[in-house]
């Protein structure tokens, strides 16, 4: 098996993140001082206290900013330092610069906000859309004839569904090195997965042009969307200091402020209604979500379509009216995270599925099953199915489950135990890969074959621990004929590969290895044209000859993903270059008595088409399918009605571990898929929609004690809704 360097620097310890490098002398270290409720006024700040501690403490304030004072993208409502008035707990209100990293909180900590006034907060996205307060207009994606369609349906169900927000709880908090440059300009080292999306809003905010703003990053310790849009404001902090100052400055999170100031997964809350005939077939399905957005739009015109696109999970429904709402609260502006809005579209869809399963007597993967994706049915949003492999994935999974026997096994271990309770849920997938913002699909590379044979490759795409840099090396060794030993992946810099996009919506390797595989091909092309009259050259021999004969040993290569084209106005078109298709079963044993469960087996058989490295790949379906367990099971991401942060420690927020965990069997549906990079599939995002079974295994036992009563959906399912729903009183 070949190894992983950076893999081998994580198992020793020795990988350097941006907390680890040396310090410059005269470096000042930044702290924030942060608003102290969810809305309010305020005239000033006393900085008189802090100022006093030392000489070397400054405090920044918004009038102190020499560009624009703003940090949003799609829409202008995101200051970076408030002016006047706070919108959510946790929006910075000032910098604090300090000699030392403790110094610098200290004083922040000395900073008190002047002539402070509450006002009326917003937390609950259907009162904000009651309001009026809602983020650009709603958006809806429609097919067939619904409102004729369920006068047609034997049965029609309608419910409540409320998906709750997840914490990114990434190992490497937020942060970023500014130093000014004698340009004029500033270089930064920043902790983002979008450095050309730093570059640009830090020169906005400095008043600069793009070229006098460096950015670079050299790998993170996780982001899972967090570091996607949120990492700009700390960089653009880290940079206001340091032009101000006129030293290097370091910001560094801790784990408090981290989770207090930065936004997290979108809690949404829909209503759904869904039609199907007796035999289960579904003729009609209508969802309105309400996304809860925060105070600022974020990447949330981003994240809704793609909530509506998912809407419909792995199902073929012929007559679809879905509608999302940004709704404008009083909380932290949520962001992008792993599944970008698609796990709040499949927990709803799966939920009105197993609402209409209760209504028609029979399981809900009797539903699943009969509905799923065939070749050539058309989505609601006009795209044709190409290579479906829903039906496959899904019947393989249940075999590998043993699914028949299994559901015989849990109803006679029910029928026995009074005090426990089994449960089972299957989850079929189908998420569609690109950037759903078509001119976002793009992306460059540029390498460097040197004249001892050894390779660097720079592009766009940001190593945060998902194997990416791994998988690029392993395609340029492929493309060139070279051990991948010889390959070095550089760090991301916008002075190196410019106007790239994040590392995101599970396209890393889908664009920046094809970029790189590009260029390697031009080079190779260069050296073949030299082979055909030197035979018997090996490669080194064979470079050193370009080289004296003064052949470009250096290729930067573009590519765009082809035919993708979307119609706003209609709402129709080809928005994903391929759907990724995958399957899990969920089992979980309940205790009757104090509502807790524990996860016993998940089976999980998913479409990696061609595996660029297999390690890599298992070890993303494992832990997606962890994290999606996670939010769909244990992580209550908890504000009280103040809009405070009630869930802002890691004592006080719990994430999965190795015993809540359930035993995982993974099983890779392998066949090829035709234009993309070797072959090969995304696996970053689609695996976590997986952990929703796990909400359904656990609904499924707390049904065997209370057949009668009406299911809730209402995730995450923690062991006091389970205990909620065991006792007299309503369901919660």
């Amino acid at each position: 098996m070949k190894r992983n360097p950076e893999s081998v620097l994580n198992v020793l310890g020795k990988t350097q993140y941006l907390d680890d490098l040396p310090e410059n002398a005269g470096m000042l270290h930044a702290a924030v001082v942060l608003s102290p409720s969810a809305h309010g006024r305020f005239s000033g700040l006393d900085t008189a206290a802090a100022l006093a501690m030392d000489s070397s403490v400054r405090v920044v304030v918004a009038a102190d900013i020499p560009g624009q004072n703003e940090l949003g993208t799609a829409v202008f409502d995101e200051p970076l330092l408030a002016a006047g008035e706070w919108h959510y707990h946790g929006q910075v209100l000032a910098l604090v610069l300090a000699s030392s990293r403790s110094l610098a909180r200290k004083a922040a900590a000395r900073v008190a906000v002047q002539g402070a006034e509450q006002l009326p907060a917003v937390t609950d996205p259907r009162e904000a859309a009651a309001r009026g307060n809602i983020i650009l207009s709603p958006r809806t994606q429609r097919s067939g004839d619904v409102d004729t369609a369920f006068l047609a349906c034997d049965v029609v169900v309608s419910g409540r569904v409320e998906s709750g927000g997840q914490e990114h709880v990434y190992l490497e908090t937020q942060g970023a090195i500014a130093w000014p440059d004698d340009s004029g300009g500033v270089r930064l080292l920043s902790g983002t997965q979008s450095p050309s999306g730093v570059q640009k809003i830090v020169a906005r905010v400095l008043g600069l042009p793009m070229n006098l703003v460096e950015v670079e990053t050299r790998r993170l310790g996780g982001a899972f969307g967090g570091k996607e849009d949120q990492a700009t404001g700390w960089a653009a902090l880290a940079a206001l200091g340091a032009v101000v100052s006129g030293r290097p400055v370091k910001i560094n999170l801790n784990r408090r402020d981290d989770m207090v100031a930065t936004g997290k997964r979108h809690p949404y809350s829909s209503d759904f209604r869904i039609g199907l005939k007796k035999d289960g077939t579904i003729l009609a399905f209508e969802a309105d979500f309400y996304q809860n957005s925060g105070a600022a739009t974020d990447l949330s015109p981003a994240i809704i379509p793609r909530t509506l696109f998912h809407a419909a999970g792995a199902y073929h429904i012929p007559n679809v009216r879905v509608t999302g709402t940004m709704c404008r609260t009083n909380l932290i502006p949520f962001t992008a995270f792993r599944g970008f809005g698609g796990p709040q579209g499949f927990f709803v869809i799966e939920s009105a599925i197993d609402a209409a399963a209760r209504a028609l007597g029979i399981e809900p993967a009797d539903i699943q099953r009969r509905n799923l994706l065939s070749d050539g049915d058309e989505f609601h949003y006009g795209m044709v199915a190409e290579d479906p492999r829903a039906k496959e994935t899904m019947e393989r999974c249940l075999a590998k489950a043993d699914w028949n026997k299994l559901r015989a096994d849990i109803r006679d271990f029910n029928a026995a135990h009074a005090g426990l309770k089994r449960g089972a849920a299957a989850t079929p997938v189908c998420f569609g890969i690109s950037f759903t913002k078509i001119m976002m699909n793009q992306g460059g590379a540029l390498v460097h074959i040197y004249n001892d044979g050894s390779v660097g490759v720079s592009t766009g795409a940001v190593e945060m621990g998902q194997g990416v840099g791994r998988k690029i090396a392993l395609v340029v060794a492929d493309a060139l004929g070279i051990p991948d030993s010889k390959v070095k992946i550089e760090t991301t810099r916008t002075v190196t590969v410019a106007n790239t996009m994040p590392t995101a919506a599970s396209t890393g390797t889908d664009i920046n290895a094809m970029a790189a595989k590009i260029a390697c091909d031009q080079l190779r092309a260069r050296l073949d044209a030299l082979a055909k009259d030197r035979p018997g050259l090996d490669f080194v021999q064979l470079v050193a000859l370009a080289h004296e004969q003064r052949v470009d040993l250096s290729a930067h290569a573009f590519y765009a993903t082809p035919g993708l084209h979307y119609d706003l106005a209609t709402e129709k078109g080809k928005p994903f270059h391929y759907h990724v298709y995958g399957c899990a079963v969920v089992t979980a044993t309940l205790d009757v008595l104090r509502g807790t469960y524990q996860f016993d087996d998940a089976f999980i058989v998913h479409d990696i088409a061609h595996s660029i490295d297999p390690v890599i790949d298992r070890g993303q379906v494992e832990g997606a399918f962890a994290q999606g367990l996670g939010w769909a099971a244990l992580e209550e991401l908890a504000f009280g009605a103040d809009g405070r942060l009630l869930a802002n420690t890691l004592s006080t927020y719990k994430l999965p571990d190795a015993h809540f965990m359930p035993r995982m069997d993974v099983e890779f549906l392998e066949r090829p898929n035709p234009g993309t990079v070797a072959n090969s599939k995304a696996v970053g995002e689609p695996p976590l929609m997986y952990g929703i079974a796990g909400y359904f295994a656990v609904l499924d036992a707390l049904k065997a004690v209370h057949p009668d009563k009406p299911a809730f959906y209402d995730l995450p399912m923690t062991p006091e809704k389970a205990l909620r729903f065991l006792s007299e009183e309503d369901s919660p």
